[in-house]
């Protein structure tokens, strides 16, 4: 096995979602562009988000149901980026290469075509199935002077691990959080990918509270083990709510991930045909929790690991979506999303594939 060439690059908790209405592309294409800026891309780079969000969100309007598109901010340490994701339930694309295709647009759009999206975006991907919906993801970094678009920060890979937060709907906060970090400490060309998500108790900002110390625990912490680095989450939440929260090692030089769940953070390690539950125990991170244990399981062959806190139901069916396992892992994230989430409550998945 060669070594890990996708890199980590985190998302922001500083994100919006815009329901489908007659508003969403105006307020959209509004606050990509202020967010572009804000980051520091250039008035040409700017525009040119604002316009591929536009054409994002009236698509939504124009031909989805229950649709809505995610916009937040990614950064590494060097760079940051304005991605979109849009997920809808419907009625999906019969063939998504005709509808990237120049000239594809319907009458009402801006008339330049997801393959205009394509070529603006750094990073995009799509996923539809017929009858159910769709997911598209789109990055965009600043233009470096050779004008290729392929910056410093994209240059290592994809990213390997992404995922999706969305509030219940009477809340703005969402009280659930991922995180992920690399541990190249025993192996620097293999190193282990850490990835941890917390369901704070509740809603609102007492639960977004408790979440956000989960993640800088997860951050601070030089363990890098799965139970020692619970036992540090478990220390940074007493005085909050507590939550749920899980912590997964992978380590694909052993071809294995180390799994620790305390509460109702779901963890599945999924391939082509198959999906294998990890094991969690009962409690309650911050309070009453019992000594964690770590379970190991085999990496399933070409396939990824997904975490959901239980705004999402276990009843979601991946080989129901043909080629799922093939985009890349935000995409998985929203498409599980679509399928699972619920409303009543604060919905967060994460996934990571194409690191073993």
């Amino acid at each position: 096995m060669g070594p890990v060439k996708s890199r980590i690059i985190l998302a922001s908790r500083d994100m919006s979602w815009f329901r489908d209405g007659p508003s969403l592309s105006t307020s959209a294409r509004g606050a990509a562009a202020a967010l572009a800026r804000r980051i520091g891309l250039d008035t040409h780079r700017a525009a040119e988000v604002a316009l591929a969000v536009t054409e994002a969100a009236t698509n939504i309007q124009r031909h989805a149901t229950d649709g809505a598109l995610l916009l937040r901010t990614l950064h590494t340490d060097e760079e940051a980026a304005v991605e979109f994701v849009t997920v809808d339930s419907g009625p999906g694309m019969i063939d998504v290469t005709a509808a990237m295709a120049d000239g594809a647009s319907s009458a009402g759009t801006l008339g330049i075509g997801l393959g205009a999206v394509v070529r603006l975006a750094d990073h995009f991907d799509i996923h539809s199935v017929p009858g159910k919906g769709t997911v598209t993801a789109a990055q965009f970094w600043s233009r470096r002077a050779d004008e290729q678009g392929v910056t410093a920060a994209m240059s290592a890979g994809r990213p390997c691990v992404s995922g999706i937060t969305r509030p219940i709907s009477s809340e703005m906060t969402c009280g659930d959080a991922w995180s992920a970090r690399l541990d190249t400490g025993t192996d620097p060309h293999h190193p282990a990918v850490l990835v941890m998500m917390c369901d704070g108790l509740g809603h609102g900002p007492l639960a977004a509270r408790a979440s956000a110390a989960a993640v800088h625990a997860f951050h601070d912490t030089p363990a890098t083990e799965p139970e020692d680095i619970m036992n540090a989450v478990h220390h940074a939440l007493r005085g909050t709510r507590g939550g749920a929260a899980a912590v997964a090692r992978i380590e694909p030089a052993e071809g294995r991930v180390r799994y620790c769940g305390i509460g109702n953070i779901s963890g599945f390690l999924i391939g082509h045909a198959t999906r294998r539950t990890l094991l969690s125990v009962p409690g309650i991170v911050g309070a009453n929790m019992r000594r964690p244990r770590t379970f190991e399981e085999e990496l399933p062959e070409g396939g990824a690991l997904a975490m959901h806190s239980d705004g999402l139901t276990e009843r979601w069916d991946h080989t129901a979506l043909p080629g799922l396992l093939h985009q890349a892992p935000l995409v998985v994230a929203g498409q599980l999303l679509r399928e699972a989430g619920v409303r009543r409550d604060d919905a967060s998945v994460v996934v990571v594939k194409g690191v073993w």
